[in-house]
């Protein structure tokens, strides 16, 4: 080891090279050398500034930190979501955490705790708000200040926030009387602020579901929203510069004409020096605070600075060959940083470079190998089917422990934690201990073994240290974040989703029109009343404690004939309504008396073997799903034939309940038909049951026109002899020619696309064996029967939060955006979609990809193909033969391909909202950075409706 230590180079300037330092370990690394220089005093700023390759190592860095070193003060500063020279806006969410970090930086006076700033390589070459004006744009308020609310609505407009109807989100605000609701960037919930005329009486925290206040605050200090203020200075600052850049407006230059008319413009962040006298840089913010570099961050840097010179060059070039477009790119050295600014900020301050190789020669004191290696991987025992893998990590973690090692396994979520504990104390590695923190599980006795939550990607070892992370074990983990449990919702937040017009049913009046809330002085008294209107101008004036006695029109027709207060038709109708459901309760009412003295094998699959099983599952399950896991489980133990319908969104994980109870039957010594309504879903799925039981003594066959008429045969004999445990197919298999020697289980996906003869031949096996069907959209017969309780319901509503990760944007249509987020997602190794609504739409698709982007093959696949033909096509996509699937609305549901992570949307404008949510689903189903444009007319005026 070097006669300096890495905090002694640090301190003063200069360079150093810090070998042996893989992921994981690094965080370790810098959390040691963040304390050492705080120790040294004098430091206003954060003591590390760590530039990483990208937004996801900045997020591991960051989780690994909270484990490893609570009481350092951790800043994130992202960079902007969206390409450079775009036509859309960072998304809120990155902005308001941008002018957050910013904010506090700007103000901040001293430390008594170390503090790290950590930023990627693309925010550190961005230049950014000036220190002195972020210092000057916040505002604090107290209760019992004097702060007129509409001096704050206009602060509020100013510094980027948006006013919405009711708070939802990061950004949002809502003014109602005397109350004004709002969502700040660093809080978790809203705040309402109460004010009594200039006076601002109270401020408190609120669930933005039920709308009820939570706790109170004492102080609020807000930030913008945004790095670009609308005010009348700024305007005028704008125009200037824009006349002095690019000598004047055009006609029709869209920019220019909603910035002088106080409007905040879609992409107006990348003309944000025309806004500023001057822009800084991160490194203005941290003055004397000491550098660490990512590995890759010296060549991503690179590649960074010649992707903004091409999206430069390419929108110069297309304004030079038509001037009268509206987009006119500002050079990149006012938005970016020039090469030779980063280089000399990357030499001139005291620097790190972290990188995870050993040096090959003696260390010196620039250049110190701290001694991390990469963990072990499992990676050979997962791939062999003879060889056991938690034996294998018991035998690992014994052999550290007599090296004199202390080990520590790291999960990912609560759950798998707990699930990790009980594998590997069946598989004889007791003590194991729950630790939430590096000191807590250095504090343990010397044979207790720690296990901790930590987001690692792999584990690492150091010459006292082994961390064994659940992805060495277990193979790649995708990870949703903890949502927050859902709470009981109120009657509040029904009524702030009616907007005026709106129809609604009055239990005792029937269909009414939703005017608004109406105060009625009654007596002397004021109530507060719902106002609806009737037939021949009727109102009803409904008190709100009475607003249970309402509920939201089924139909969004406008048009539906409303009710005449008085009248008898809404009572004849509820009247045949109550008959025809009578009639309907007697028929069910055999049906499940029928089915409730059954008998059925009692299915319950082994503790330990199924624990493994739920081990490989690749995320944390969602409260809803393992809530219908639970009941599944419960139905197969309970001796009576399941009838279960579980209903949940595309992507919600009903596979993974369908998967578990095929488990429980199959290590039972029964036989489970997976029926499928398609060919192309038959083998996702038997491709999915085969990866996931693969190295159990389980076989999964397929059956289906895919699979040759040889290997047909042999599945349909070894299904009649029972060698064959799971079959996968479409729905040949319910027809009559397929003899199960003993099925158990028949689990039926999308039930809703089989035909009435399926419906039968289903209705005559659920008097045998147990039935499990899922759907995203049942039909309204199945959902009758599950919601009246002949069949039993899971419903799985809790969204994957992956989900939530899939960046989205609604654009003008822009040759030069569509054609750089389809050759990333191809350069990056995926796939894309592109959506038309119509058939007739997809000529001119086809036109604009040959022209625009020659490099990517494409094929085109729409519902009036031919069965076969449309089949061939789309597997072609799902296998990666093509980068770029052309369609209509087909794709809408029913493909689950991870590598396809772009989605763009022509003419989005002329689709339902509801097909955009599904259409969005198809992409972000993996680790990576899914991308789903929304693409609008560029000079074309959209419907009201539309917008």
């Amino acid at each position: 080891m070097a006669s300096r230590s890495p905090a002694d180079i640090l301190a003063g300037q200069g360079r150093l090279t810090l070998a042996g330092v893989p992921q994981g370990f690094d965080a370790l690394v810098v959390a040691d050398l963040a304390r050492a220089l705080h120790a040294k005093g004098g430091q206003a700023s954060p003591e590390l500034v760590v530039i990483l390759a990208d937004a996801a190592r900045v997020q591991a860095m960051e989780q690994a930190l909270v484990f490893f070193a609570p009481t350092i003060e951790v800043l994130s500063l992202p960079a902007w979501d969206c390409q450079p020279y775009d036509r859309a806006s960072p998304s809120g969410p990155v902005m308001a955490q941008r002018m957050l970090t910013l904010s506090r930086l700007a103000r901040v006076q001293g430390r008594s705790t170390p503090a790290i700033l950590l930023t990627t390589v693309n925010a550190a070459l961005q230049r950014v708000t000036a220190r002195e004006t972020i210092a000057k744009a916040s505002l604090s308020a107290a209760p019992g200040n004097v702060l007129s609310m509409k001096d704050l609505s206009a602060w509020l407009e100013t510094n980027g926030y948006s006013r919405t109807s009711t708070v939802r989100d990061t950004g949002d605000y809502a003014v109602r009387g005397g109350i004004l609701d709002l969502f700040p960037p660093g809080l978790a919930e809203p705040i309402r602020l109460d004010f009594f005329g200039d006076q601002l009486e109270t401020i408190r925290t609120f669930d933005p579901e039920t709308q009820r206040t939570i706790g109170q605050l004492r102080r609020l200090d807000l930030v913008p929203t945004s790095e670009v203020p609308i005010t009348t200075e700024t305007m005028t600052k704008f125009r200037l510069a824009y006349v002095r850049a690019f000598g004047g407006a055009t006609k029709g230059d869209t920019l220019y004409e909603a910035v002088s008319e106080g409007r905040r413009h879609p992409g107006v962040e990348h003309f944000m020096p025309l806004f500023h006298d001057k822009l800084g840089t991160i490194f203005d913010y941290v003055p004397g605070s000491a550098v660490i570099l990512d590995a890759q961050v010296v060549e991503a840097a690179k590649e960074r600075l010649i992707t903004v010179a091409d999206h430069y060059d390419a929108r110069r070039s297309a304004l030079d060959a038509d001037a009268s477009t509206a987009y006119k790119p500002l050079p990149p050295e006012l938005l970016y940083l020039t090469e030779d600014e980063w280089d000399r900020r990357r030499n001139g301050e005291a620097v790190a470079l972290l990188t995870p190789f050993a040096l090959a020669g003696a260390s010196d004191g620039t250049m110190i190998d701290l001694g991390g290696r990469r963990g072990r991987s499992f990676a050979a025992e997962r791939a062999d089917e003879n060889a056991n893998v938690f034996d294998a990590v018991v035998a690992h973690v014994k052999a550290l422990r007599a090296s004199k090692k202390r080990v520590l396994l790291a999960a990912w979520s609560d759950g798998s934690r707990d699930r990790l504990a009980q594998i590997l104390d069946d598989h004889g590695l007791a003590q194991v201990k729950s630790v939430s923190s590096l000191a807590v599980a250095q504090a343990l006795r010397g044979d207790e073994i720690a296990l901790a939550v930590i987001g690692l990607e792999e584990g690492f070892e150091t010459p006292d240290l082994a961390i064994i992370g659940e992805q060495d074990i277990l193979g790649d983990r995708l990870i949703r974040g903890q949502r927050r449990k859902k709470r009981a919702q109120d009657f509040i937040s029904e009524v702030t989703n009616l907007s005026p017009g709106d129809l609604v049913v009055h239990v005792d009046h029937g269909i009414g029109r939703f005017i608004g809330l109406k105060t009625v002085t009654v007596g002397t008294a004021p109530h507060a009343c719902v106002e609806l209107h009737y037939a021949d101008g009727a109102k009803l004036y409904l008190p709100v404690e009475n607003i249970e006695l309402l509920s939201r029109y089924g139909s969004e027709d406008a048009e539906a004939q409303l009710d005449r207060l008085g009248g008898g038709s809404w009572q004849a109708r509820k009247a045949r309504m109550k008959k025809r459901i009578l009639e309907m309760a007697g028929e069910l009412i055999k049906i499940a008396a029928a089915r409730a003295v059954r008998e059925a094998p009692r299915l319950v699959p082994p503790d330990g073997a199924y624990d493994e099983f739920a081990a490989r599952f690749p995320y944390d399950e969602t409260e809803d799903q393992a809530g219908a896991i639970d009941a599944v489980l419960e139905d197969l133990a309970s001796g009576h034939p399941m009838d279960r319908l579980v209903c949940g969104d595309v992507g919600f994980g009903k596979t993974e309940v369908a998967l578990r109870a095929a488990f429980a039957v199959a290590l039972s010594g029964k036989q489970v038909a997976v029926v499928v309504p398609t060919t192309l879903l038959a083998r996702q799925h038997f491709k999915t049951f085969s990866e996931r039981f693969k190295g159990l003594p389980v076989r999964v066959g397929q059956a289906s026109r895919m699979v040759g008429n040889a290997e047909l045969n042999r599945v349909k004999k070894e299904i009649a002899d029972g060698s064959l445990d799971i079959v996968v197919g479409t729905h040949a298999l319910l027809g009559k020619a397929i003899a199960f020697r003993d099925l158990g289980l028949v689990i039926v996906d999308e039930e809703q696309h089989f035909g009435v003869t399926h419906k039968e031949r289903l209705k005559q096996l659920r008097a045998e064996v147990h039935v499990l069907t899922l759907t995203a959209t049942p039909i309204p017969r199945t959902l009758q029967l599950a919601m009246s309780g002949v069949r039993d319901l899971s419903l799985i509503a809790t969204p994957p939060v992956d989900r939530l990760a899939v960046r989205t944007f609604v654009t003008p249509f822009d040759p030069l955006i569509i054609r750089e987020a389809l050759l990333r997602e191809r350069y990056r190794g995926g796939q894309a979609f592109f959506v038309c609504p119509r058939i007739e739409d997809l000529a001119d698709a086809e036109a604009f990809l040959r022209a625009q982007v020659p490099e990517s093959k494409f094929i085109v696949a729409h519902g009036q193909m031919a069965p076969t033909e449309l089949e061939d096509r789309i597997g072609a996509f799902y296998d990666g033969k093509v980068d770029i699937l052309l369609s209509t609305t087909i794709v809408e549901s029913g493909l689950d391909i991870p590598r396809a992570n772009t989605l763009v949307v022509w003419r989005a404008d002329m689709f339902g909202l509801a097909q955009l949510y599904q259409l969005r689903g198809r992409v972000g189903r993996s680790k990576t950075r899914a991308y789903a444009l929304f693409t609008l007319p560029e000079r074309k005026p959209i419907t009201p409706q539309a917008e």
